[in-house]
């Protein structure tokens, strides 16, 4: 396997050979990535990984059909059952019963569809320009969906990506775009998101009974101008998870995690940090 940052540790869950970073000691949070192409765990938390790590024990897996987790060439991906089912198989091989959560974007719409079904594994949510409600798959989010190998494909994503474009350069644009043209890589990301594109939209929807029935705190963010995921996803969760508090970024597009690091270290810290003294 290639010498890259992106490659951590890899464990046996049985269905699977997942990569994963592990750092840190103390309670554990997961934090999810993303599903554009060329993703990873690294590729999304890179810069978040080694700030948590100070306090907490934190577990970045990538998922399912992404990064360089070995899924398997049969591996269906059908609704979010698949990508559920890794991360409590994860948690059960850690020794891991309950963890903190930080979901960007498909990331977060996973926590969500996680807390539904195994609401006793998961503790607090931090969720980032998160699915869970109505949207219109934009033709933004097709392009990411339907992406197709070159650099000028992607240089596109990241400018939609970005609100500030001067994030998405040429060598950004060059190394994701690498990442997409391994074997086997593009052929599996085409799976997971087949047209018609709505339909995955839909699927991470979260009926309003189980969102009213939610008890675990909540921190959604977003960006003002995310061009991906709009800002009322993360408005109308806030007002149907009982324990919800919105922090919206102006200036700021789908990378919240990116443009704003350093407000988005210090809110999910904060967050995180106010568990120790429940």
């Amino acid at each position: 396997m290639m010498n890259t940052p992106e490659i951590g540790q890899m464990l046996d869950i049985g269905t699977m050979k997942v990569n994963y970073h592990d750092a840190g000691e103390g309670r554990p949070v997961l934090l999810l990535h993303g599903s554009g192409a060329g993703v990873s765990a690294w590729a999304n938390w890179r810069n978040t990984i080694p700030e948590l790590a100070q306090f907490r024990r934190v577990l970045a897996p990538d998922l399912a059909g992404f990064g360089y987790t070995e899924t398997p060439d049969d591996y269906q991906f059908v609704h979010m059952d698949g990508w559920v089912d890794q991360i409590i198989r994860f948690m059960d091989a850690l020794d891991i019963e309950q963890a903190d959560f930080v979901g960007n974007s498909f990331g977060g719409s996973l926590t969500l569809a996680l807390v539904v079904r195994h609401p006793q594994r998961v503790g607090r949510m931090v969720l980032m320009g998160s699915g869970g409600q109505p949207f219109e798959v934009n033709e933004c989010l097709q392009k990411l969906w339907g992406y197709k190998p070159s650099i000028e494909a992607m240089r596109e994503i990241l400018q939609i990506m970005a609100y500030d474009q001067s994030i998405a350069t040429e060598e950004l644009a060059e190394l994701r775009y690498r990442s997409t043209i391994r074997p086997g890589v593009q052929e599996r990301f085409e799976k997971i998101f087949p047209p018609p594109y709505q339909r995955w939209g839909d699927v991470l929807v979260i009926p309003d009974e189980q969102l009213a029935a939610l008890q675990h705190e909540t921190l959604l963010l977003h960006g003002r101008d995310d061009r991906v995921v709009p800002v009322h996803v993360s408005e109308e969760l806030a007002m149907k998870i009982p324990n919800a508090q919105l922090h919206i970024f102006g200036c700021c597009g789908h990378w919240t995690q990116i443009e704003q690091a350093a407000r988005f270290n210090h809110l999910v810290r904060e967050f995180l940090l106010e568990a120790a003294a429940e």
